[in-house]
């Protein structure tokens, strides 16, 4: 594991990469256009990262909250599968139905989808608006896993970013860059502005 900041590389306002990914849960490709009119989260993911496991009750409870009110969300997986087998896809159909994600959550098998976006980390957060401009990028909160004191994750600032996209008020600042794991790169595949 190699701690791993996202890159916040990806300007603010920048038109958010297509994705056609399959769901493993669904057996459906998923493409961003799906969500054309409505603000649009995209987490880079995974199973076995401490750092997703730490908040992911937190997110997919926060993400269930704000759908009603016309957020849309995916999650991907881009890990290198065959070196990470906790992230197959077959795990990631146990993992969605166990965290109870009402979510489609995608399977990047290529890891194009996560250069595109400059992903970094698991978890990296990207919110775009309703014209999927980006609005925000950075940490879900400030808590950690094994944290001493442990702290419980609230999605404190992804929270702040939701709501003021929904009201169409301006981005909230600062941005805090997420923290996690790295993705795992295939060999050979690994971007340049991967530094682990």
């Amino acid at each position: 594991m190699v701690r791993t900041e996202s890159t916040m590389s990806m300007e603010l306002g920048a038109q958010a990469p297509d994705f056609a990914l399959p769901d493993p849960t669904t057996g459906r490709t998923v493409q961003r256009q799906d969500f054309a009119g409505k603000p649009l989260l995209v987490v880079f993911m995974c199973n076995h990262c401490p750092y997703v496991m730490h908040l992911a009750d937190a997110l997919a409870d926060l993400v269930a909250e704000y759908q009603d009110e016309g957020l849309a969300m995916v999650g991907i997986n881009s890990n290198d599968v065959e070196a990470h087998p906790d992230d197959s896809p077959e795990k990631m159909i146990d993992e969605a139905r166990n965290r109870r994600y009402t979510f489609p959550y995608l399977y990047d098998e290529t890891q194009e989808v996560a250069k595109a976006y400059s992903a970094a980390c698991t978890p990296d957060l990207f919110l775009f608006d309703k014209d999927h401009r980006l609005y925000y990028r950075g940490q879900f909160d400030d808590t950690r896993p094994k944290q001493d004191p442990p702290q419980k994750p609230t999605g404190e600032d992804l929270r702040k970013a939701i709501q003021a996209v929904l009201n169409g008020d301006p981005a909230p600042q600062p941005q805090r860059p997420s923290l996690g794991c790295n993705i795992k790169w295939k060999p050979g595949n690994e971007p340049r502005y991967f530094n682990g």
